[in-house]
């Protein structure tokens, strides 16, 4: 019986010249936050399924690959067994609530501000489809510590910088605060708690439009005069100003504040990109209490990267409250994109790739001693043994981005490599 060799349903396998890519993009991004002081942390990929469970992970609770118990733990003959009985961890589905526990655990041994960059895989069991994996890497920069728009304005310039060392120009970094958005709700008649239930829905406006919003409302048994409401305000000629929506905040501050994070990012962009206030950004997860945050790379992607402010999350773990405020960029998608278009972004560029040929018969010290020297020169250097068919090896080589050639005993410098050379 054949074995089926494809992987498992939602993840991949990523060929050498996807690897170029991924290691090129995440050598420039991890490189990028430390350059800005951010410290490189690892946790494990595994969380007591009881954090999980019970963190503000919102629709990702949903999506938590458990593990099951192991030995005696496993007890299979107990009655009426549950899922509860039969797991006791899980896989983590993003890298806040990690850290959350990460921070709780080690905040003795941290600087106070602390900013952390955490770039590793996650999980979710969520149907597969295009841009959607159920193993991924997401790459996150936080700030644990600061509970001033320092910090904020800090991310959205760090992570800018890493987008355009990538290769993104004209991008759009959009910004909204879960405080106005909740006062813009609340405006139009919604209750407190219908606040969550109607911005789940609103966050879909890109997607459905107005009347898909108003008709999803209204099947969620939302009183029809509050929806009308909420209409007349979302179809406003001045919806998207910062003006508009502060007639409707009940703190000054918060838009004090956004319009401040919004001018000096501008201002930092030098017309490389731009950033904007967007009501309609929703962000989905549960646990962000201000600022929130995404970028936007026009013809390329909607989204990726996004963020936000989370200062509950990690005093959950501690019994005192820590701000935290965090920007994640959408490793997956960027490099997605930049194997669809590699105008975009060329990994090999700064590389100078030599392919050194040798027979059988040479003495294989006196091989590597001359591939160290070539190295020194600056090369990346494969040694391969001659094929029969020289000509051919080297097609091939070409064909896998090599650009030169050294034939040990034959040549004394390398060689650009040209088609059909022999």
């Amino acid at each position: 019986m054949q074995i089926n060799a494809q992987p498992v349903r939602g993840t991949k396998d990523f060929l050498p010249h996807e690897m170029q890519v991924r290691d090129a993009v995440q050598k420039i991004i991890v490189d990028m936050y430390k350059s800005f002081g951010f410290s490189h942390i690892q946790a494990p990929m595994m969380e007591d399924i009881s954090r999980l469970d019970k963190s503000d992970g919102g629709e990702n609770l949903a999506l938590i690959f458990k593990i099951l118990k192991r030995g005696q733990k496993l007890d299979l003959t107990k009655p009426e067994l549950t899922e509860n009985d039969l797991t006791d961890m899980g896989l983590r589905y993003d890298l806040t609530v990690p850290l959350a526990r990460y921070y709780a655990n080690n905040r003795h041994l941290l600087p106070r501000p602390f900013k952390a960059l955490h770039m590793d895989r996650v999980f979710r069991a969520e149907r597969p489809q295009k841009g959607r994996y159920r193993e991924f890497y997401q790459c996150d920069i936080d700030i644990l510590g600061d509970a001033s728009i320092a910090a904020e304005k800090e991310l959205i310039y760090v992570t800018s910088q890493a987008i355009l060392a990538i290769g993104f120009r004209d991008f759009k970094i959009r910004i909204n605060d879960r405080r106005l958005l909740a006062d813009m709700v609340l405006s139009s008649g919604f209750t407190e708690k219908e606040v969550p239930s109607v911005c789940i829905v609103f966050d879909k406006l890109d997607k459905i439009g107005l009347h898909g919003v108003r008709e999803e409302l209204l099947d969620k048994g939302f009183i029809p005069s509050v929806i009308e409401n909420f209409m007349g305000f979302l179809s406003h000629p001045k919806f998207g100003s910062l003006d508009f929506a502060k007639k409707y905040a009940r703190t000054e501050q918060v838009v004090a504040d956004l319009r401040e994070v919004i001018n000096e990012s501008n201002k930092l962009a030098h017309g490389r990109y731009s950033v904007v206030f967007d009501p309609s950004l929703v962000r989905g997860q549960g646990y962000y209490t201000g600022m929130v945050f995404e970028i936007s790379c026009g013809q390329y992607a909607s989204s990726v990267g996004g963020g936000g402010r989370y200062d509950k999350m990690v005093g959950k773990e501690l019994g005192e409250d820590v701000p935290a405020v965090g920007f994640s960029i959408g490793f997956e998608r960027i490099c997605d994109v930049l194997t669809e278009h590699p105008e975009i972004f060329n990994p090999n560029a700064d590389i100078k790739k030599l392919v050194l040929i040798y027979k059988e018969t040479d003495n294989f010290a006196a091989v590597i001693t001359q591939a160290e020297k070539l190295r020194r020169l600056g090369f990346w250097v494969n040694m391969q043994r001659r094929a029969k068919k020289l000509g051919k090896q080297l097609d091939n080589l070409m064909a896998d981005g090599y650009e030169y050639s050294f034939i040990f005993d034959e040549y004394t410098e390398p060689k650009k490599l040209e088609k059909k050379t022999y």
